[in-house]
């Protein structure tokens, strides 16, 4: 029988995200502005076994504390992650990220014809979330539907 191992070494403080849906792990690095030229420790392990998702992503990064702006955009891409703060090599905290209910500026609605889109129009886009399987935002206005891949499109630039 083979034993597997996931060899990334621990880091003594800093932050883990953990249940990232597989391939988004890049995107939560986008959101949080890290390129890899800051001189922070990170490790990215994509496309491990979840008994949870099926396959899930892992960011670990040395030295940096997810504030509470970046956990709010990282759940819009990464809905079911969960942010560990780690001191002394410790997990002094953890917190399961959850979408919020209301949005309002950070997404931009789809339909060319919603009043937001309007040049003259001074409307800051806002939505409320869809319950369902699925993270769905709806706009306000116009009462169009942002699906979880337009969401990530929109604060990330990947598609997925």
């Amino acid at each position: 029988m083979v034993e597997k191992h996931l060899l990334v070494s621990r880091i003594e403080k800093g932050t883990v995200i953990d249940h990232i849906p597989a391939g988004r792990a890049l995107a939560v690095l986008k959101l949080l502005g890290i390129t890899g030229r800051e001189g922070y420790r990170v490790a990215l392990v994509m496309n491990v076994e979840s008994g949870r998702l099926g396959k899930k992503d892992i960011v670990k990064i040395e030295g940096v504390y997810v504030d509470e702006e970046h956990a709010k955009k990282i759940a819009l891409v990464a809905p079911e992650a969960t942010l560990n703060r780690i001191e002394n090599y410790v997990v002094v905290s953890k917190k399961k990220l959850e979408p919020p209910e209301e949005l309002e500026g950070t997404l931009t609605c789809t339909n060319p014809t919603c009043i937001t889109r309007k040049p003259r129009e001074p409307v800051t886009p806002r939505f409320y979330r869809v319950r369902g399987k699925k993270l769905r935002y709806q706009c306000i206005y116009c009462s169009t539907i942002i699906s979880e891949e337009e969401i990530v499109r929109q604060l990330a630039g990947e598609h997925v």
